[in-house]
């Protein structure tokens, strides 16, 4: 099974081949050395209980959720491009309503929607129709779901990055960001920063010349992978280099500047975030992040939850040879990152948040010790269970009630597959599952 950091067109030949999906980009641009599958070999399930499947979402990635009144739409997106399915009457057996057909789209990772607009946001990764990334071509496409029985391309553009794009201020602009770096960019450019687009007229988007998000590795620009946005309005960043938070609006002392000023999409003001520390993520790839947003103390310590501690989720993904050492979810504290530490790290003197506690699947209760992929991929979180996707491995259920010391409580692994990415969504969890489409599962815990 290749990774997504190869080209394509090697993708394509590689699932047709084996009839095994392509891995996201991380860390490693090599090929995994994956188990082919039998067909009928066993999975594992505990648990959890398997309420419904759509194998016609089968190249599935990403997923978004809307309301139209009573009416509930969800929009996947994938190598096929969009399709939309109501759940309204059945969420378990989502019918097919709408699409738009762009065969070859990749990568569409974490795709986002406007819920106030009905847009649907896609980025197209320079690999994308066959592309590389040196020379490949790079962009966003705005679909609009405003009638989600006739979604239509409502705009393109051009982007200098397009793995990942992300809906910061309200959406009223996109952060895009990676993949690996193009040929006509810095040479000491270790992958791509963000390039933030004006998409208040979604009908004329407008990318702003400079990119945002540079020096994020000890000093070096790097590979920005995706944005998480807390409900504070903090913008997280994850990438080669750790995780760093912004806001995007309103005035806020800047760290790094020392001074009260005026936050802005294309200016942000630093916020918390740094490095992670390399016994949790050797490789430094963090690729998506988690803050559970709470009010802060004068000590940098926060009144949420999480018992005084503010922390951030995050996934380093990463492939190596064999389970031990892939990709893992850690928990890092962000005290003592509140004045600009994570901004001023250099490789002679390094800033790393502390980490607090770290899971992997290898070795775990229902994994498969036959695979040697059991990286970690997206997540999502709803109260005090997080729930995970590590490809093969299949969709765990973590108790993070500690997290310290968090606990496997439940998983759902099939024999053939391919978890990308888990949706908590009124009372199930919706998965898509590059081989199988959308699993539509059920904690039974």
């Amino acid at each position: 099974m290749l990774r997504s950091c190869l080209a394509l067109t090697t993708v394509t030949a590689t699932l047709i081949a084996t009839g095994l999906p392509a891995a996201a980009c991380g860390e490693e641009d090599k090929p995994a050395n994956e188990k082919v599958r039998v067909a009928g070999a066993p999975g594992a399930v505990k648990n959890v209980k398997a309420v419904g499947n759509v194998p016609d979402a089968q190249g599935a990635i990403a997923m978004g959720f809307l309301q139209y009144g009573k009416r509930d739409v969800m929009a996947v997106s994938g190598e096929f491009g969009l399709k939309v399915y109501d759940l309204t009457k059945n969420p378990t057996a989502p019918k097919l309503i709408g699409e738009v057909s762009l065969p070859g789209l990749w990568e569409t990772e974490d795709t986002e929607v406007d819920v106030k607009r009905k847009l649907v946001f896609l980025a197209r990764d320079p690999r994308a129709y066959g592309g590389t990334t040196q020379t490949g071509e790079s962009g966003i496409y705005i679909i609009d779901l405003k009638n989600p029985d006739k979604p239509a391309i409502l705009s393109y553009t051009k982007v200098p990055a397009g793995h990942t794009t992300s809906c910061v201020d309200d959406c009223r602009y996109l952060w895009t960001g990676g993949p690996a770096k193009a040929a006509n960019q810095p040479a000491d450019w270790g992958g791509r920063p963000i390039w933030v687009t004006d998409i208040r007229d979604p009908r004329n988007p407008k990318t702003y010349p400079n990119p945002i998000e540079l020096a994020r590795n000890d000093g070096k620009t790097d590979y920005v992978h995706d944005v998480q946005v807390d409900d504070e309005g903090v913008a997280w960043v994850s990438g080669r280099g750790g995780v760093r938070g912004y806001w995007t609006n309103g005035y806020h002392r800047d760290p790094v500047q020392g001074k009260v000023r005026r936050a802005t999409a294309f200016d942000p003001v630093p916020y918390a975030g740094g490095g992670i520390e390399e016994t949790a993520a050797p490789s430094k790839f963090m690729h998506n992040s988690f803050h559970p947003a709470g009010h802060r103390s004068a000590d940098g310590a926060d009144s949420n939850r999480w018992h005084g501690r503010d922390l951030i989720y995050a996934t380093e993904e990463s492939f190596l040879d064999g389970c031990a050492g892939d990709g893992v979810l850690t928990i890092s504290s962000l005290q003592n990152s509140y004045n600009g530490e994570g901004w001023r790290s250099t490789p002679e003197k390094p800033f790393r948040l502390k980490s607090v506690g770290t899971w992997s699947v290898a070795g775990q209760e229902g994994s498969d010790p036959a695979t040697g992929d059991c990286s970690a991929h997206y997540f999502d979180v709803r109260g005090k269970v997080l729930v995970q996707s590590f490809y093969t491995q299949g969709t765990r259920f973590l108790d993070v009630s500690d997290p310290t010391d968090p606990k496997q409580i439940a998983y759902f692994r099939p024999a053939d597959a391919s978890a990308w990415a888990p949706y908590w969504h009124k009372g199930y969890v919706y998965v898509a599952d590059n081989t199988r489409g959308i699993d539509i599962l059920k904690l039974t815990a």
